[in-house]
């Protein structure tokens, strides 16, 4: 904790007493939850940003989309529309926001819906003359006037919320009792060979028991990569340009297991603010550093990216959420809560 945060600390603790009143209030129905006659998933964290919402919701869309008519609910971060959006040949990542436009982008059989209000968004897709059987929302944890069905918990194995504080002191967006609210809990990001005995030891720090005692079904999962590069015509295997010149380039939140994933000591590597919107001075830089070498980014900076920077150079290499162990349980528990929610409607 550096000096700053620590002066800040009477911040946090005011910080943490409004979200506790505020939580307070949606439990005991003084401020209002609304519930809807369909499945709704959030998944969503404690902390700000880098616990991999993005492809933990690209599972569940891979899980549930050859069942059920799935639909994506996003706030679409630092989008350029407003109100209620959904997705269509026209839209971009300006109008989606990159996440939600990834989205579209990959899985053209879904529904992909931005709403700041996310009890307005569910409301318009439910208005559609297709109407979802599934809603995802994503990042949504805190958002509390919506009360889900079914909410999924994720924390950064090197991150953990049991080891943080609030804002502005740490990066909690609420004390770590709401961690309560999840039906279970994912720890992302872990390394492969995380052994049993870390795997029991976070355990007992996340505690992993509902507002009622009873237990929480707690996963961990890894950051699974591609082992091939993509552009707009062409792919290409990572084995063939390890050891090549290029450049490495990120606007997400947690950046160094990509580079490391794909750098040599001879390349050069350009970190940008998560959800950076590109200046023509920033494209002017990269294609300066870049020179000939291609220019591999990721996924969610390729969706603004692509058009701004040379066809054949620019690259992206997509990833999974992959689970250590226990996938079919996990798999099992989703299933059945949206196919007992679907025959209970």
């Amino acid at each position: 904790m550096n000096l700053l945060r620590k002066i800040l600390f009477p911040f946090a603790m005011l910080y943490g007493l409004i979200t506790a009143i505020r939580n307070f209030l949606f439990d005991k129905g003084i401020l209002k939850s609304y519930s809807f006659d369909v499945p709704v998933i959030a998944v969503g964290n404690l902390s700000v940003g880098g616990t991999g919402k993005t492809p933990q919701i690209e599972y569940l869309i891979r899980l549930l989309s050859p069942k059920y008519k799935v639909a994506t609910l996003s706030r679409g971060y630092k989008r350029q529309s407003e109100g209620f959006v959904l997705a269509d040949a026209s839209s971009n990542a300006a109008i989606l926001g990159d996440e939600p436009f990834q989205f579209y982008q990959k899985f053209p059989n879904i529904q992909v819906a931005v709403d700041a209000n996310r009890k307005n968004g569910i409301e318009q897709l439910l208005s559609q003359s297709q109407k979802p059987e599934v809603v995802l929302l994503d990042d949504a944890f805190q958002h509390r006037k919506v009360k889900a069905g079914f909410y999924i918990l994720l924390t950064s194995y090197g991150d953990l919320y049991s080891d943080d504080f609030m804002l502005p002191t740490g990066n909690l967006r609420e004390s770590r009792s709401g961690a309560k609210r999840a039906n279970l809990i994912i720890v992302t990001k872990c390394p492969v060979d995380l052994s049993i005995e870390e795997q029991n030891r976070i355990k007992r720090l996340l505690l992993c028991r509902n507002d009622k005692g009873i237990n929480q079904e707690l996963y961990f999962s890894c950051i699974a990569y591609d082992d091939s590069i993509y552009s707009e015509n062409s792919k290409i295997k990572i084995t063939e340009i390890q050891d090549e010149n290029k450049l490495l380039l990120a606007g997400i939140a947690k950046p160094e297991p990509f580079f490391s994933y794909l750098k040599n000591p001879d390349d050069v590597c350009l970190t940008f603010p998560d959800h950076h919107h590109f200046s023509e001075n920033d494209i002017r830089e990269i294609i300066i550093k870049a020179q000939d070498s291609i220019i591999i980014t990721t996924e969610k900076d390729y969706v603004r990216l692509k058009g701004s920077l040379p066809d054949e150079q620019l690259f992206y290499l997509p990833i999974q959420s992959s689970f250590l162990s226990d996938s079919e349980n996990f798999d099992k528990t989703i299933l059945n809560y949206v196919g007992t929610s679907t025959r209970n409607r």
